[in-house]
């Protein structure tokens, strides 16, 4: 079972950026497409990105579109969200997830077709 580890998170002031890391315990995981979610206090878990095990296309909410972005290096087994421009609605915990299913938003954003999930990593920007 492949273990997912985010890090990155922090406080952060309107506007700033933070760089989000998601860390696999495996090599399989170089394989598999990643995810990352988010969910803010009382609200449901919410699809942010998502990369395909290449690289090569990548997935956003329309909510983070143009401001985040998502790369991975395959070599270190770690996936990396970067995040620009952030808002205090931006403001959740984010977790990052592994599925081996790849297709448009119905498929990708769909919570329970990933397999593997980190224990999350808080995200807050203040205004």
């Amino acid at each position: 079972q492949v273990e997912l580890v985010e890090s990155g998170g922090g406080l952060v002031q309107a506007g700033g950026s933070l760089r989000l890391s998601c860390a696999a315990s495996e090599r399989t995981f170089s394989s598999s497409n990643v995810g990352w979610f988010r969910q803010a206090p009382g609200k449901e878990r919410e699809f942010v990105a998502a990369i395909h095990w290449t690289g090569d296309s990548t997935s956003y909410a329309d909510s983070v579109e143009g401001r985040f972005a998502l790369s991975r290096d395959i070599a270190k087994n770690t996936v990396y969200l970067q995040m620009n421009s952030l808002k205090p609605e931006d403001t959740a915990v984010y977790y990052c997830a592994a599925t081996r299913y790849w297709g448009g938003a119905s498929i990708t954003t769909r919570t329970t077709l990933y397999y593997t999930w980190g224990q999350g990593t808080q995200v807050t920007v203040s205004s």
